[in-house]
Formats: C-alpha cells, sequence, structure tokens
C-alpha cells in the first residue's frame, strides 16, 4: 500500500503545484512585460462561466492586475496625448511672439536692444524645448519598424564628426572614430543620427578642456546575438553611481538649479534612449575608472544573406 499512496500523493502534489505556479508564471510574465513598458501587457482571464464557478484569490489577483494595467496604460496615453497637444498649442503663439520680435527690433530706441535681445534668446530656447517635447512625442508613439533600411554606423558616425569637431573647438576639445569593425543594422537613418549625435554633443559639453571624446564602432557575441555597439566616452567629472539609471528619463537633470549653463533641458538624453529602444536596442552609461563616463549603445546587427 506505501508505494500506491506515495504515487497518488505525488500525483496530487503535482497537480496542486501545477494549479499553484500557472497563473503566477502568466503574471511574472506579464509584470515584466510591463516593466520593459509593453502597457498593452495583460494576463489571460479565466471565462466569466469558470470564474464565477470556481472563483479563488489567484483569478481576482490577475483581475487586479490586469484592471491595474489598463488604468497605466490610460494615464499614460493621456499624458503623452497631453503632452503632445500643448506643444502643438505653444508653436502658434511663438511664432507671432518671433514676428513681434522682429517688428519691435525695427521701432525700438536703442536703450531697448539689450531687454529685446534677452527676450529673443528666451524665445528660441523655448521653441528648442517645444521641438524635442514633440519629438519625443512622436517617438513614443511609434512602432512600425518596416521603413528601416540598411545603415552602416560607420558612415553614420563620420557624417556627425565634422559637426561635432566644429562643436569640439569652443570648448575646445577633440572628436575622434575609432572603427573597429564595419557595423550594419536595420535601422532609420534620421533617428539614428540624432540619436548619436545627441550623445556625442553631451560628452562635447562635459568633457575637460583639451581632452578627447571618443567613438569606437565594434561588432561582438553577446550570447547567442551578434550586435553591433557604438561606445561614446568623454574626460569629464563623471556622474554619481546613484544617478546612472536616471540619466535616460525626461527633464532628468543632475543639476537641481537646472541652470543653463550647466546643460540642456534633459529631453536630448531620453529621445536617444527611446530610438535606440525602437530599434531593438539598449543604452546605457557607465563611469570610467580614469574619470568621465562612456555610453555605449547596443543594436542587432544586420548581416546580409
Amino acid at each position: 500500500q506505501l508505494p500506491v499512496a506515495i504515487a497518488v500523493g505525488g500525483l496530487a502534489t503535482f497537480v496542486l503545484v501545477l494549479l499553484f505556479t500557472r497563473p503566477l508564471v502568466r503574471l511574472r510574465k506579464a509584470a515584466r512585460q510591463l516593466a520593459e513598458g509593453n502597457l498593452s501587457a495583460r494576463v489571460e482571464e479565466a471565462r466569466s462561466r469558470d470564474l464565477r464557478k470556481h472563483s479563488d484569490e489567484f483569478q481576482g489577483l490577475i483581475h487586479d492586475f490586469n484592471h491595474m494595467a489598463e488604468r497605466l496604460e490610460s494615464l499614460v496615453g493621456a499624458q503623452r496625448l497631453l503632452l503632445r497637444d500643448v506643444s502643438h498649442e505653444l508653436r502658434s503663439p511663438l511664432s507671432r511672439l518671433s514676428v513681434a520680435l522682429d517688428l519691435a527690433h525695427e521701432d525700438a530706441p536703442p536703450e531697448l536692444g539689450e531687454h529685446l535681445a534677452r527676450i529673443e534668446r528666451e524665445t528660441k530656447k523655448l521653441n528648442q524645448l517645444i521641438g524635442q517635447l514633440l519629438t519625443l512625442s512622436s517617438m513614443e508613439i511609434r512602432e512600425s519598424t518596416s521603413t528601416f533600411k540598411p545603415v552602416s554606423l560607420n558612415e553614420l558616425c563620420e557624417q556627425i564628426l565634422p559637426d561635432a569637431e566644429y562643436e569640439a573647438q569652443q570648448r575646445p576639445c577633440t572628436v575622434v572614430i575609432e572603427q573597429e569593425h564595419e557595423c550594419i543594422i536595420q535601422g532609420d537613418w534620421e533617428l539614428l543620427y540624432r540619436a548619436i549625435e545627441n550623445v556625442v554633443r553631451n560628452a562635447i559639453r562635459y568633457t575637460e578642456t583639451g581632452t578627447q571624446v571618443t567613438l569606437r564602432i565594434k561588432e561582438r557575441l553577446m550570447g547567442a546575438q551578434r550586435v553591433a555597439s557604438i561606445e561614446v566616452t568623454d574626460c569629464g567629472p563623471g556622474i554619481p553611481e546613484a544617478d546612472l539609471e536616471h540619466i535616460f528619463r525626461p527633464f532628468y537633470r543632475l543639476d537641481v538649479s537646472r541652470n543653463p549653463a550647466t546643460g540642456g533641458f534633459g529631453v536630448g538624453l531620453a529621445i536617444t534612449e527611446r530610438a535606440i529602444r525602437l530599434h531593438g536596442g539598449t543604452i546605457r552609461a557607465i563611469n570610467r575608472p580614469n574619470g568621465g563616463i562612456s555610453i555605449e549603445m547596443t543594436f542587432p546587427a544586420d548581416h546580409p544573406a
């Protein structure tokens, strides 16, 4: 009788484990997708008749999770829509303000020139911020990759280099490219150009005077997949470890005073992160042992058949 009891007990235990773990596995999978930014992730619920007949805590938890995910998706969608609409609405009065400034410059006495110049500078900054917000908003809702074409990261960085070198003269510092491999990925040229340029301009802004900003292009094996990467390094002060994971959030600034002299609006790196994620890639920032930071952008490599 003992072997029979052990077999029956083992079978009952196996069935109970399946009943308890399967809903938890589905919940964990959906929670991971939600954490990765897939706000449409849901857990499959039992049919309503079954739910009424076999109501338990797991089904209630699944129902509450799906309700939370729906509410979260709705709130984030409303926030994105509000951001886009407000940005669009601000463009018209800003355009009229620019015209009014031009007319004021013609008719104003000389003693008002300094004040009008200040208004013009602030207007340009606001216009630039609105442009970045519209870019970020459009990338938040963009999901299609059907228009992607083969893009050479080497050619892309070589096109960025002249503008980067011109901007680096004001620091002054130097910008160099180290090409270890020829890297081809599937992507959108304009989005990638803007994303990489944001990182390079950030490196130029914070690197020490007389130092070097390096763009390193290489390809390597990551697990079972070959990835192409661009690593941008500078020789600046670095970033506190606690802030490294937050610098790609919109409007996140290390300088709490938000002094324009110490950085932009905190939107450029957020645009970069969205663009890289749209290309199936990742971005990370680490402090270098000898000072400065290294920002690495990785993409699935494209190998033509």
